[in-house]
């Protein structure tokens, strides 16, 4: 299979590879660029795993083609940790044991910290809408919203 040369900035850094046509964003940031807090899990774009900041925005990487980022800018968990926001939010997350395996926690936070970039005071209603694509198996619900709230008050 022909590769293809991108150029992404990914947490700041820019990285020039050379990608199969159809790799995906998550593949590319665990296996090429050894970022394993992009989590992989259904990769069919439904439990929410494998979100990172794409330009911004949340997305599932595992349906994202890493050809799709050429020219673009992608956050991940790892360049988000220092991030006053994201400190907060991990923190409340900690503090109210909204972490059981952890596998769903790095979406879980960029999902959290994306909203709270857009809207700094979002309602009950809003968390629950900016996390719907993010999937917990083992803690509920409650611990992870009341985490984000606590964060939004901090």
């Amino acid at each position: 299979m022909e590769l293809l040369p991108i150029r992404v900035i990914v947490n700041g850094s820019t990285e020039e590879l050379m990608v199969a046509p159809n790799l995906t964003l998550l593949h590319m940031l665990r296996e090429d660029l050894a970022l394993t807090g992009t989590k992989n899990g259904c990769e069919a774009g439904e439990c929410g795993a494998c979100t990172v900041l794409l330009e911004g925005e949340p997305v599932n990487s595992c349906i994202v083609l890493a050809v799709e980022c050429n020219g673009k800018h992608v956050e991940t968990i790892e360049g988000l940790t220092e991030r006053v926001g994201m400190q907060k939010l991990q923190e409340a997350f900690m503090e109210l044991n909204a972490i059981q395996c952890g596998f769903c926690t790095p979406g879980m936070l960029i999902s959290s910290y994306a909203l709270l970039e857009r809207n700094p005071r979002p309602s009950e209603e809003e968390i629950r809408e900016a996390l719907i694509g993010n999937l917990c198996r083992c803690t509920g619900y409650e611990r992870i919203m009341s985490a984000v709230q606590k964060a939004v008050k901090a």
